[in-house]
């Protein structure tokens, strides 16, 4: 009993200093501050332990006003994090998203940047501003020099209308960028050459949506090249998946899209006046870089990507400080260096592209009455889909492409006229390697490891 007695005079000392105090800049545990606003708002809010773990809060009691949310906004903001609001009193705790505005703070951000010129002048001079701006920031200004190796082939496979090839080009001395290289089975002349940058689906290039993209738009008469993000797909047997959530990989697949369009326009039978652009999400982020830096793409149609309260949820697309150039930008801003080159916008309701048509597509058909092209932006908005490249989606860009680089939307349609994709084959994901199933013939020198590469591209854009 003595003993007991003489161990809580001893322990009683250190429980009253870990009272919230001013001495201890009234700290709380942020699962217990949570769990006090439930109680005193009458909220929930939902979270995984792992997120609250280890958590304080400074001056805890001291961040509560009479809203809850205002509370939740003082408590959270200083930890970097937040809440999303599910329904009526329902909040989701989230790390902050520097991507990710709210709606009307991403509007009010693209009128500030709009109002900044009134007339054709005033926006070619910013244009002038932005462009060279973007291209330090992803350290382009100087390309690096491109190694004088042949790209890497494999056999040409022949299908209803089309053929494939996969192609491996270096960019890099040892660094290649992968994709499949889709023609008309049967033509004459010089046709038409479709980049088709992929997204952050799983599979991404090898899925049945691009390849059943890429097919359409060679049996429409197009040659369509397909490829991998940087750290997808083939990639990954030089670099982890990771390393494509470094802010490099945004400059690497900028550098990957020239280097595609230098080889592409190079060949014999390259209309270099029909070169167009097209991806979905971050590889629409990429169609709309791409356009917006490189004058030989006349062109684009970025798909569920467009917003201006949404930069990209990924280094690759906002990795780089591209959106501080002359004074702060975006990606509709980006979008509009396009003008007056024909451009499509796809959106849906499922996403950041909800409100495409309210606002953000309102000021591109205003850049684009400048040059007196208003017509030449489009807008299709499918309010009841979601985040993907389906069917409608791409039946929006094949019309599109067909009107602008005059291909034969009648080779992909039936006898009612709709869009008819059933005569396109499904390759199973290893016919489209080029470096064979294990890997096995990447060649020797292959830089392999972020390091090396990070070594190899400041030596070359130093030369």
């Amino acid at each position: 009993m003595k003993n007991n007695i003489l161990i809580f005079f001893l322990i009683t000392p250190f429980i009253a200093l870990a009272q919230p105090s001013s001495d201890n800049a009234y700290v709380r545990p942020l699962k217990d501050v949570l769990s006090d606003i439930e109680k005193k708002y009458g909220v929930k809010i939902k979270y995984a332990d792992s997120m609250v773990a280890n958590k304080t809060v400074a001056y805890a009691d001291w961040r509560y006003r009479n809203d809850a949310e205002v509370t939740l906004d003082n408590v959270l903001r200083p930890l970097d994090m937040k809440v999303k609001k599910e329904s009526d009193k329902v909040y989701k705790l989230s790390y902050y998203e520097y991507y990710r505005w709210p709606v009307e703070e991403g509007w009010a951000e693209l009128d500030r940047i709009a109002s900044q010129y009134h007339n054709l002048a005033e926006w070619e001079k910013r244009k002038q501003e932005l462009r060279p701006c973007i291209l330090e920031a992803l350290q382009l200004s100087k390309l690096p020099p491109a190694p004088a190796s042949k790209p890497i082939t494999t056999p040409r496979r022949s299908f209803d209308g089309y053929t494939v090839q996969n192609i491996a080009l270096e960019i890099l001395p040892g660094v290649w960028i992968n994709g499949s290289l889709y023609k008309p089975a049967k033509y004459s002349g010089k046709i038409p050459v479709i980049l088709n940058p992929d997204g952050h689906w799983e599979k991404q290039r090898y899925r049945p949506d691009c390849q059943y993209r890429c097919a359409a738009f060679a049996k429409m008469g197009a040659m369509a090249f397909s490829y991998d993000l940087f750290a997808w797909g083939e990639s990954e047997l030089q670099f982890k998946r990771e390393d494509h959530r470094r802010s490099l990989a945004m400059t690497i697949q900028v550098l990957g899209g020239i280097r595609i369009l230098d080889y592409l326009l190079s060949l014999p039978d390259a209309d270099v006046n029909r070169v167009a652009i097209t991806g979905g999400s971050g590889g629409g982020s990429h169609t709309v870089l791409m356009t917006a830096i490189d004058d030989r793409i006349k062109f684009s149609a970025p798909v569920v990507s467009l917003s201006s309260y949404f930069y990209g949820g990924c280094p690759c697309e906002s990795g780089m400080p591209i959106h501080q150039c002359a004074g702060r930008t975006d990606n509709v801003e980006i979008a509009a260096m396009a003008a007056p080159r024909p451009q499509l916008i796809v959106s849906d309701g499922g996403d950041w592209t909800d409100k495409m048509p309210e606002h953000d597509f309102l000021y591109l058909q205003k850049m684009y009455s400048w040059y007196g092209k208003k017509g030449s932006v489009e807008n299709v908005h499918l309010p009841a889909e979601k985040h993907d490249f389906g069917i409608n989606k791409r039946t929006a860009v094949y019309k599109f492409m067909a009107k602008w680089l005059g291909l034969n939307i009648k080779a992909i349609s039936n006898a009612s006229g709709k869009i008819d994709e059933s005569k396109i084959t499904i390759e199973p994901e290893q016919s489209l390697y080029v470096f064979g199933a294990n890997g096995e013939l990447l060649p020797a020198h292959a830089v392999k490891g972020f390091d090396n590469l990070e070594k190899i591209f400041a030596r070359e854009i130093n030369k």
